[in-house]
């Protein structure tokens, strides 16, 4: 899942490795951590043969071959995301599906590409050349080729937390220098007056960390950039030594505004071809009259690869980052008095883990793999299940269905963008999308409003109030029906989260949506998110829902009435 939730990923990235010692817990007013659920499942577990029932124990046979560590992290553009498509595809063959891609088959492909910054690059400013991974890296960027910076002046903006005073007159066209403070990742909106800068340079330390470098080595994985789009803005990993020869002067006393030298030279990138696919396969309708319609179900089968900088413990990782994440857990995204975040700070430096515990349980384990079981091969393996059951059972649905497993949704959405501007069945023939990202937690071990029956739903009445009536509908005649989590779906939430899954894709063109979640937890983009800790009788009860839903969609003789208005296709997101 496509989640802005930097707090979480500083957190992880702060914590690691994890050797902690116990200090006495500060009495705050933040609600207490639940204690976490007992690992009972296995590291491994030994495949069954599949049936046509949505079940706890065929979800996990699946997930645990999906989100297996032979699968490298399922990384869109890498060998990794083609043996997750090639498993998936293979499925849909087994079961009965009509291939839905190109040519005949089950795949379609989406034309990646990787870019990496040139270990030749260099740029000079004041007479002196910085050079690339000794002086400096850049950040991985999507889309369009990068911003020229030669010629560009150099800039002091101060810390990150002051640029949100910078004027767009001060950074336009400029390279901004910004100081970067630890465990804080800033984040540079399009309305933001930093958009309209050249480039950005964050300054770290005296030296580039081996985890900034192995981060700038890694590839941007992206879809080749449009003729007529415009230049992405070059973000910079820098040094303090480079810092001061772009602004000809030492930082520290430099007066926010302050201008330096002027850059003479451009990044180079190298760039390859990293094909990626998409998987797509069809049931047919029953019906003569509506077979020609769709509902699309969907889930994305790419997840973030390996950790480029480096492999952690795993165990003592997955007993913190639970505990960070109550900690830091905001479902509205409302600001926070000072007190309690002093609180939250307080807490954070409280927590414990006993390590010696663990190695009595099993030695340390070393891990770099960030498997995406939850993220989202839950998800992934969910649709295989619907696909199943629908395919063998006795009573088909009315309209034909749509399964689409994306690609790319980690790089930005690209895949689901891909296939709805480049559909294999007429786009205006989609009656409805039912998307389903992370459905495999969501207990009070994972999440502050967590039960055996939470379920969060974001962008159901957004086009369509018939279909939000619907889906309401439907699970109140569920043998154990769901609360229904509506907090992320409000208008203005700070996470955005409508505009961050592949349902989104789907609404720009006006097609009706449902995103259907358990929501985040402390594991979450983790090579601690395994198999190991999902809940599978939660997952299969999402399972059951959804192909309630669908069959219900599927035998409307009308389609879910669309009156809200329609997005602009290509248009920004506003949730």
């Amino acid at each position: 899942m496509t989640f802005n939730r930097s707090f979480l990923l500083a957190g992880a990235l702060a914590l690691v490795p994890v050797v902690v010692r116990a200090q006495a817990a500060p009495t705050t007013a933040v609600r207490p951590v639940p204690a976490p659920r007992p690992v009972t499942l296995p590291l491994k577990h030994r495949p069954e043969k599949t049936t046509p029932a949505i079940s706890a124990a065929d979800l996990m046979t699946r997930l645990y071959l999906f989100a297996d560590d032979s699968m490298m992290g399922r990384e869109a553009g890498t060998i990794g995301a083609m043996k997750g498509t090639a498993y998936i595809a293979a499925e849909a063959k087994r079961i009965g599906l009509e291939p839905g891609g190109e040519n005949g088959g089950y795949y379609q492909n989406v034309p990646f590409i990787a870019r990496t910054l040139d270990s030749a690059s260099t740029f000079r400013t004041n007479g002196a050349p910085l050079v690339a991974y000794t002086d400096f890296v850049a950040r991985p960027f999507r889309g369009a080729e990068p911003r020229p910076i030669n010629g560009a002046d150099v800039v002091y903006g101060g810390s990150v937390t002051d640029a949100t005073n910078l004027t767009a007159e001060q950074v336009t066209g400029k390279l901004v220098v910004l100081r970067a403070r630890p465990g804080i990742l800033f984040r540079v909106t399009a309305t933001s007056p930093l958009s309209k800068a050249a480039g950005i340079a964050y300054v770290g330390g005296a030296q580039l960390s081996s985890a900034t470098v192995a981060s700038g080595r890694a590839p941007s994985l992206t879809l080749p950039p449009a003729a007529d789009a415009p230049s992405a803005l070059i973000t910079l990993d820098i040094t303090s030594a480079a810092a001061e020869r772009l602004l000809g002067a030492p930082l520290d006393g430099l007066a926010m505004g302050a201008t330096g030298g002027k850059v003479q030279g451009d990044l180079k990138f190298v760039t390859r071809p990293a094909p990626t696919r998409n998987v797509v396969g069809i049931l047919r309708g029953s019906d003569p009259a509506l077979r020609g319609e769709y509902v699309a179900v969907g889930a994305h089968s790419d997840h973030i690869g390996y950790r480029v900088t480096g492999p952690v413990d795993h165990d003592s990782l997955h007993a913190i980052l639970q505990q960070r994440y109550f900690a830091l857990e905001n479902p509205t995204g409302a600001a926070r008095p000072l007190d309690e975040t002093n609180a939250i700070q307080a807490r954070l430096a409280a927590l414990t883990v006993n390590v010696d515990s663990m190695r009595t349980v099993r030695p340390a384990r070393r891990d770099s793999i960030n498997n995406g079981a939850d993220d989202d091969g839950s998800g992934s393996v969910t649709v295989l299940e619907l696909a199943e059951a629908f395919a063998q059972g006795k009573v088909k649905p009315r309209r034909s269905l749509l399964f689409v497993w994306h690609t790319g949704e980690e790089k930005g959405l690209l895949g689901s963008r891909y296939f709805t501007d480049h559909p294999t069945v007429p786009r205006d023939s989609i009656v409805a999308q039912i998307n389903i990202d992370m459905v495999g937690r969501g207990a009070a071990t994972d999440l502050g409003a967590g039960s055996e029956r939470y379920l969060q739903l974001v962008g159901s009445r957004r086009l369509s109030t018939e279909l939000g009536d619907l889906v309401e509908s439907v699970n109140r005649t569920e043998p154990m029906p769901f609360v229904l989590d509506y907090t992320y779906d409000a208008n203005g939430h700070p996470d955005n989260i409508y505009c961050r899954s592949d349902h989104y894709n789907y609404a720009r063109y006006g097609i009706p949506v449902v995103f259907l979640t358990t929501g985040l937890h402390g594991d979450y983009h983790q090579v601690t998110d395994e198999p190991q800790y999902i809940d599978y009788p939660h997952m299969a009860r999402v399972g059951g829902f959804v192909f309630d839903l669908v069959h219900r969609v599927a035998g409307m003789d009308h389609r879910p009435v669309v009156d809200k208005p329609k997005p602009d296709p290509a248009g920004t997101c506003r949730q």
